[in-house]
């Protein structure tokens, strides 16, 4: 009996510690994952850590591959023509799935009609971050906007992309303020003008931030994000310095397959995604960089997700009056 017992337990042990994949009749083959954007990015770090995660769940390679342009939307097009036989994944973003339909005039697809979405894995919040000698409080930056109409001015990487329409719905958060928004060719030269004092505020994230920040070359005035970010506790959420509620702004990313995906497909990828994401080491990596893993999504959540971002998003750019066409 005792020895049928430590049969059991040795082979319950051999089974958790093997990977998703020798349980299963797929995957049988490497699995390709397009990351929309270029290589060296946070979007392609943080791509390139759960690939090599869910490698070793999954019992076979996930093989990056970038394919970068018009703001994502090659990569997640070649995603959406894909063979729906989960060999082809997308790690999306907020702008790929949140953004780029309510941007875009001529869409190349639909995010929700031409993507089945595996699940949420994390989100980089949206940050309020100003010149040293800027404003000391949240507070502070909102009355002396009020008081001086349209004379502050805010970056962000670009018109259309995520963080300035964070930023466009910030302004009407806060009291639909005057703050003319100036697009930069990406979050460097924003930070960079801001450092230099060009410009006085800009919206960015907090892991690219932080250094600036920690070395007294700029200042972060709030994260807008549910709760206080574990790499920078210090910082009050944007709700807690205004008395808002539920102002959350945070640069999601997605893994997503091509519609048609059948469901035990689906199911395995959501699984392997799952074990990947609880991982204590994987959860440290991400919030290292600034991104706070997601660790209970599902493709049912991340669908669900999804129409909300668009939805919220909705009413922001269409007020803003931006498209990328």
């Amino acid at each position: 009996m005792i020895s049928k017992l430590v049969a059991t337990v040795a082979l319950c042990l051999g089974l958790a510690a093997s990977p998703l994949g020798a349980q299963e009749s797929y995957p049988r083959h490497p699995i390709r994952l397009v990351v929309p954007f270029p290589a060296g990015g946070p979007t392609d770090v943080f791509a390139r850590q759960y690939a090599a995660r869910m490698s070793v769940v999954l019992g076979q390679p996930m093989v990056v591959e970038n394919k970068s342009g018009a703001a994502g939307a090659i990569g997640s097009t070649e995603v959406a023509r894909a063979t729906p036989d989960g060999y082809t994944l997308l790690f999306g973003t907020a702008s790929t799935h949140g953004l780029y339909n309510l941007l875009s005039k001529n869409p190349k697809y639909d995010s929700l009609k031409d993507f089945a979405p595996v699940a949420i894995v994390g989100s980089a919040p949206a940050v309020v971050v100003v010149h040293p000698s800027g404003p000391a409080d949240l507070a502070a930056l909102v009355a002396t906007v009020k008081a001086n109409p349209g004379k502050l001015q805010y970056g962000s990487p670009g018109t259309g992309t995520f963080l300035h329409l964070a930023g466009e719905m910030f302004k009407t958060e806060a009291g639909r303020l005057d703050i003319p928004h100036i697009p930069y060719k990406g979050s460097a030269p924003a930070m960079n003008d801001l450092i230099g004092n060009q410009v006085g505020m800009v919206i960015d994230t907090l892991g690219t931030s932080l250094e600036q920040h920690r070395g007294g070359k700029a200042r972060i005035l709030a994260v807008a994000s549910a709760k206080r970010s574990e790499l920078a506790p210090d910082i009050p959420t944007v709700d807690e310095a205004l008395g808002t509620k539920g102002f959350e702004a945070g640069l999601w990313n997605v893994v997503a397959a091509p519609k048609g995906t059948p469901a035990p497909e689906l199911a395995v990828l959501a699984e392997a995604t799952r074990r990947v994401m609880v991982e204590p080491e994987v959860q440290a990596q991400l919030r290292r960089i600034g991104i706070d893993p997601v660790i209970d999504s599902s493709p049912a959540k991340a669908v669900a997700f999804v129409e909300r971002e668009r939805a919220r998003f909705g009413p922001v750019v269409q007020a803003a009056g931006v498209s990328i066409d």
